[in-house]
Order: C-alpha cells, then structure tokens, then sequence
C-alpha cells in the first residue's frame, strides 16, 4: 500500500515556531513530527510515500534527502496549495489502482498501521473509505462522528459547538482508488476532502479506532500537551526498522529538488 503524507500546511496556528521552520518538521520529544510517520508506515511496509512540500519546503526535501527514509519518499512541490483532495487527485498515477492511505501529517499519533489496514479490509461491503477516530478531549474543536452498529459514520459534525460526543475524526483514512474517479468528476483542480468528499460518502465510510495515542499539534498549547503526553502515553518511541524498498513508481509532478 502507498501513502500520501499531507505536509505542506503553513501552521499560523503554531507561530513563531513555524516562522523558521515548516511544521511538520517541529521537534516532538527531539524528533521531527514527520519521522514518526516515517516509522510507523516504513515499518508496516507501507511505501513508497508520496510527500507534499510547500511551506520551507526546501527544509523538508533536505531533511529527507539526508534521512533513512530517502529511498522510500517521493516529494511535489505545490506553489499553489491545491487542497487535501486535489493533492490526491494531481498525483493520482502515483498510486494507480490499489487502496491507499491519506494522512494529515500534522497530527502525532501512534497506531497499529496493520490492524488499520485489516480492518479496511474486512470492511461492510459498500464502503470505500475506512476513517482513524479517537477520543478527543475537545470535542467542539474536532470533527466529531457518529456511528451504527457496524461502526460506519452516520452522521458528521464539523466543530459543532455543542457536540453529542467525544468521538473524532482522526484525519487518517485509507481509501479504495474508486474515490480518485469521484475527484477527477468534481471537474476541478483544487479540492476539501472534509468539506467536499466525505459528506459525499456519508453511510460508506468505516472506522478504525485509534485507542493508543492521536493529537493534531495545531496549536502551542496542543504541541506543548504532545511534548509532555507522548513519552508518557506510549512507552518506547517505536524506531525505524531497516526495510529493503519496493521498486518505486514514478511520478509526473516535480519531485524533489524541483521547485
């Protein structure tokens, strides 16, 4: 399975730490936010990884040229940010016809990547989408979800001010490459995954619940939280395992230094 890593946010929020460095490079407990997704999807034999730069993005590409990680990522230099979506859809020849995972590289999280990818397997039939949730303790900040009885969303609640629970959407989804066909329908270049894709697929979107360790670092008091929380929450940081890489697709959209 590949991957895409979205990272090219800006990070206002996280100002002025983000001023001279992108965000998802900012430093967790000594370690670049990016490496723990690194590990855990290298690790899980989920690569190549497709990388998308923008803020610093020079930073990023150095980082992974110089990082173990190399010769499992492929980068795109977006001048213009194209949305969550659009990013997907301007890279779809990268992942071709296989499921694939899409990841805001903005949260830090620890999860079971295989348990994840089994229960995207053995998902209700109709669904095309399997959704990472997790128990937020603000829930009138995240996207919160509920569920039926086979743990598919049900209904969607955008930082609703009063929420029904504390059950979130964890940014993190494997989705089935039929969704690609439903971007390139939309007939545009830039495009909202939250906002334009999954009330679309409201009633085929299944859950993977993350009960380990999820928290989007968007802001100072939540990066600091994420400093002080994760050593604590989830024991020995999981380190990168040696891995021999598949052969690597190639790729349109300018890569690595072009930009």
């Amino acid at each position: 399975m590949k991957a895409l890593l979205l990272a090219a946010g800006v990070g206002t929020r996280l100002q002025p730490l983000t001023n001279k460095i992108p965000k998802c490079l900012v430093p967790i407990n000594g370690r670049p936010l990016l490496e723990y997704w690194l590990s855990m999807l290298v690790n899980a034999q989920v690569y190549p990884i497709l990388i998308n730069m923008h803020h610093f993005a020079d930073q990023v590409s150095d980082y992974l040229t110089k990082s173990e990680f190399s010769r499992f990522t492929t980068t795109v230099y977006e001048r213009a940010l194209l949305g969550t979506a659009g990013t997907l859809l301007k890279n779809r020849n990268f992942f071709g016809e296989d499921s694939l995972m899409l990841i805001h590289a903005d949260n830090l999280s620890k999860l079971n990547v295989k348990a994840f990818i089994a229960r995207h397997n053995n998902r209700p039939v109709g669904c095309e989408i399997t959704m990472l949730t997790f128990n937020t303790s603000a829930p009138h900040s995240c996207g919160i979800v509920e569920l039926d009885d086979r743990g598919v969303v049900r209904v969607f609640h955008e930082k609703a001010p009063n929420p029904p629970c504390n059950l979130a959407n964890g940014a993190v989804y494997i989705l089935e490459p039929s969704i690609l066909d439903f971007l390139a329908s939309l007939g545009k270049e830039i495009i909202d995954f939250s906002t334009e894709v999954l009330p679309h697929y409201m009633g085929r979107i299944y859950t993977f619940h993350n009960d380990i360790y999820h928290r989007d670092i968007g802001t100072m008091e939540s990066y600091d939280a994420a400093n002080r929380e994760f050593r604590l929450c989830c024991g020995k940081e999981e380190k990168f395992i040696q891995q021999s890489p598949r052969k690597q697709s190639k790729i349109n959209p300018i890569s690595r230094s072009g930009y």
